[in-house]
C-alpha cells in the first residue's frame, strides 16, 4: 500500500492531497512541514481511507496570502469535506495541524466522528513555551524534531514546507491566540491525546493545559 497523490480544487485553489486505504475517512492535518515522510500513516489505511491534503501556501499546493488565520484553514478544511462528500470524517492533528483541527472540531463538531490532537501547539506552558527555531543553530534543528534522524531520514519522500514566509508568520501569530480556549468545552466527541515524552519542539508539560480545558 502506498499513497497516491492528486490534485482537488478548493476554492478556485490547487491543492495537492495524497490518500489511499478505503472504509470511513481519516482526515490529517500535518504540522508545519512533512519531512517526516506520509508512511507513519500507511497502518491507518488498514480500516480507514486516509486523506492527508496539503495546506495551501506549502509546497505542493496554490498559494493564497488571503490565508493567514487559523480559522481561514479552518473554512479550508470544511469546503474539502463538503466536495469531497463527506457527513462526518474521523479527524487527526499534528503541532500546528493539531490546533487546526481542535479549532475545527470547536467550531464544526458535528463534522466529525472522532478527534486525535498530536502534541497540538497553540496552549503554552508557564515556563515550556513553542521552541522558536530561529534561535537554534542549523544544525542541531533535526535533533529537536526526532529523536531517531536516521530513521526519519529514511522514510521521508516528500518535504512540503511553507512557501510564504509572511503567510506562515501570521499564521503562527494566529495559533497562540488563545482566546480560542473559550470554545474548547465544545470538543464532547471522542477525544485522544497524543505526546511523545522528550518531545522538544512542543514540551509534553502543554499537555497538561490541553486536559484542562477539553472536557473529556
Amino acid at each position: 500500500m502506498s499513497f497516491q497523490q492528486d490534485t482537488v480544487s478548493i476554492a478556485g485553489n490547487d491543492c495537492a492531497v495524497f490518500s489511499a486505504g478505503t472504509g470511513r475517512p481519516l482526515l490529517f492535518m500535518h504540522g508545519a512541514g512533512t519531512w517526516h515522510g506520509l508512511d507513519f500513516a500507511l497502518p491507518w489505511t488498514r480500516t480507514h481511507r486516509v486523506l492527508i491534503p496539503i495546506h495551501p501556501n506549502w509546497s505542493g499546493s496554490a498559494d493564497d496570502l488571503s490565508m493567514n488565520t487559523i480559522h481561514d484553514y479552518v473554512m479550508h478544511y470544511l469546503e474539502f469535506i463538503d466536495q469531497l462528500g463527506f457527513d462526518q470524517v474521523d479527524l487527526v492533528g499534528l503541532s500546528m495541524g493539531g490546533r487546526m483541527a481542535a479549532q475545527f472540531t470547536a467550531e464544526h463538531r458535528r463534522r466529525v466522528r472522532k478527534l486525535v490532537l498530536v502534541a497540538p501547539a497553540g496552549l503554552n506552558a508557564p515556563g515550556y513555551p513553542l521552541t522558536d527555531f530561529y534561535k537554534i543553530p542549523p544544525d542541531q534543528v533535526l535533533s529537536y524534531l526526532t529523536e531517531n534522524p536516521e530513521r526519519v531520514l529514511a522514510h521521508a519522500r516528500m518535504a512540503p514546507d511553507p512557501k510564504e514566509p509572511a503567510a506562515f508568520m501570521n499564521v503562527i501569530q494566529s495559533i497562540m491566540d488563545r482566546k480560542f480556549t473559550k470554545w474548547l468545552h465544545r470538543l464532547t466527541i471522542p477525544s485522544m491525546l497524543v505526546w511523545g515524552e522528550s518531545d522538544r519542539t512542543t514540551p509534553i508539560q502543554q499537555a497538561d493545559e490541553w486536559l484542562r480545558y477539553v472536557p473529556g
